[in-house]
């Protein structure tokens, strides 16, 4: 279900993943001046991979994904209605948007800026006036992007184009390779929430530098003159000593008395004083505008990838969120995806609200919070617009059968198998993976999502010859209504599958309704390890338990 129809919240929740357009959900639940720091990443193009969670072991991707946003960035009624819609309203927005329009015709780049548009104005109307937002693009969109967020926030409101180098190198035909994104940085006011952030010390900045020592340890010297700035502040004498023409002493005169006293002054050759920095407290270099260490890097080896294309390192959402937010402000990613963002945010302490369109990403989110942080994290949370009652699953299931059929899956974590090609994976919605042995081989259950009424034994039987079909160890059969007599028997006469290392029978075909999945009820199979989505790295919390029906008397 989509969230249902209402004013803005009176007060801001803690901790929200919605499901939903986001546009709908920052209109009706974000109130004005209540976020302190945005990072997007929106995608561009349907018909590449920017939107696909997964990709099937034959390469295709999920029908499901592909729905969702197969017309989101197509010129067509819609995107021309959202376009009238930024021209009637008036004002820079309105005048970049007619521009475009000229330039642009009716082309896809038109329809996503035309989807943008809105979407950035709202979210400069629930930025906070000491604010920040983070627009990460790539250089098909970023150029028409910076024009678009200068009409919106203003060009006096510009920070930074920070390019970040993605990865080491990439071999594009005929021309030079393509390595970077960019990071549009705006602020919402004049005055924003600023924590610098410094490169890391190295052993080759101590080779680099001329260190000394004192009693109090290890300690290089600094000038203690700047450029003047006019007037006689800071050119008084000092021991003799006057600034160089055109520069003038950094500290007061009763801060470099202070200093003298604490013994931080350093006299060379010719007398003039310069200032000692102590190892402990040398910063490195402050955080440029381009960004190229190799730590920033998401390499198909890291721990952290978890099979999403467009997935972000860590590392980066953490300089970002570090650099323009306190602990305990909010954090919003409107196009949260994998949710990096999030589990950054939940790392760093800092509340956060996350938006997604598709519950294959609403899933993936969850199960990566669960993994990261434990169990307990759940409670830190809500999710708004996800079906909690059979109502409400009932009429999921008649306004989008593909999202129905994701979010029923995500109820026992497992993840969409259906492929964009017609007919492929015939009787399989769903597949699990789990390991129970050391072979390393991942084995599966076959899940079957039935939206519909008059599910009936002939289906089971079909389920039961699916998973003979596929070699699946388990088969689960997910459906709005109870089974009948014949179908338990049938389910009953697929006997069970025993574990080399887990304990327990392990029904081999299982059936369960909506209503029953609502209330907790999970799937039995052997936990050793699940493999279904790639594990996120773990921050706290005690590992899942073994969950098996107990063994025949």
């Amino acid at each position: 279900m989509r969230p249902d129809c209402g004013k803005i919240q009176s007060s801001m929740p803690e901790n929200k993943l919605y499901y939903g357009d986001n546009l709908d959900v920052l209109r009706r639940y974000v109130k004005d001046d209540s976020i302190d720091i945005v990072y997007l990443d929106p995608p561009f193009n349907s018909r590449q991979d920017y939107n696909v969670l997964f990709a099937e072991k034959d390469g295709m991707q999920a029908a499901a994904q592909i729905m969702a946003f197969e017309d989101t960035w197509e010129w067509n009624q819609e995107s021309s209605r959202t376009y009238e819609e930024m021209v009637e309203a008036g004002g820079p927005v309105a005048e970049v948007m007619i521009a475009f329009r000229t330039f642009l015709r009716g082309s896809d780049m038109m329809a996503y800026l035309a989807m943008m548009a809105p979407r950035l104005v709202e979210l400069r109307r629930v930025l906070k006036e000491s604010g920040a937002i983070y627009l990460h693009c790539d250089s098909t969109a970023s150029h028409y992007l910076k024009i678009l967020m200068d009409a919106v926030f203003g060009p006096q409101c510009f920070r930074n184009e920070v390019i970040w180098q993605r990865t080491s190198a990439h071999n594009d035909p005929m021309k030079y390779g393509r390595v970077h994104d960019s990071l549009l940085f705006y602020g919402r006011g004049e005055k924003i929430t600023w924590n610098t952030q410094y490169e890391p010390i190295d052993e080759d900045y101590f080779k680099a530098h001329d260190f000394e020592e004192d009693e109090k340890g290890l300690f290089r010297k600094r000038d203690l003159t700047a450029p003047a700035h006019g007037g006689k502040s800071g050119q008084y004498e000092w021991k003799g000593k006057h600034p160089p023409v055109g520069r003038m002493w950094s500290y007061t005169e009763e801060n470099m008395r202070q200093l003298e006293t604490e013994g931080r002054i350093a006299y060379t050759k010719t007398g003039m004083p310069r200032l000692k920095i102590y190892e402990e407290k040398l910063k490195g270099v402050c955080y440029q505008d381009v960004w190229v260490r190799s730590e920033l890097w998401l390499n198909s080896a890291a721990q952290e990838r978890l099979g999403y294309p467009t997935q972000k390192p860590e590392a980066l959402l953490e300089r970002i969120i570090k650099s323009s937010s306190n602990e305990d402000d909010i954090v919003l990613d409107p196009f949260c995806g994998c949710g990096t963002a999030i589990a950054v945010a939940e790392k760093l302490k800092r509340r956060w609200i996350g938006i997604d369109i598709t519950h294959l990403a609403i899933n993936l989110i969850r199960k990566r919070l669960r993994d990261h942080f434990g169990e307990e994290v759940r409670k830190d949370y809500d999710i708004i617009g996800e079906p909690v009652s059979v109502t409400d699953a009932a009429e999921l299931a008649k306004q989008d059968p593909f999202q129905f059929q994701s979010w029923a899956l995500g109820l026992v974590g497992a993840r969409i198998a259906t492929s964009a090609k017609k007919g492929a994976d015939k009787g399989i919605d769903g597949r699990l993976y789990f390991h129970d042995d050391k072979s390393g081989r991942s084995k599966q259950i076959i899940l079957s999502v039935k939206a519909g009424e008059n599910v009936n034994v002939a289906q089971v039987r079909d389920l039961r010859g699916v998973i003979e079909r596929e070699k699946a160890e388990i088969g689960v059969l997910i459906s709005m209504e109870p089974p009948s007599k014949p179908m338990t028997k049938e389910a009953a006469e697929a006997g069970f599958y025993k574990s080399p290392h887990v304990e327990g029978n392990f029904p081999r075909l299982q059936i369960f309704t909506i209503e029953q999945l609502l209330r907790g009820e999970q799937i039995a199979y052997p936990r050793l390890l699940d493999v279904t989505y790639k594990q996120a790295p773990r921050a706290r919390g005690k590992a899942a338990q073994t969950m098996a029906l107990p063994l025949d008397e």
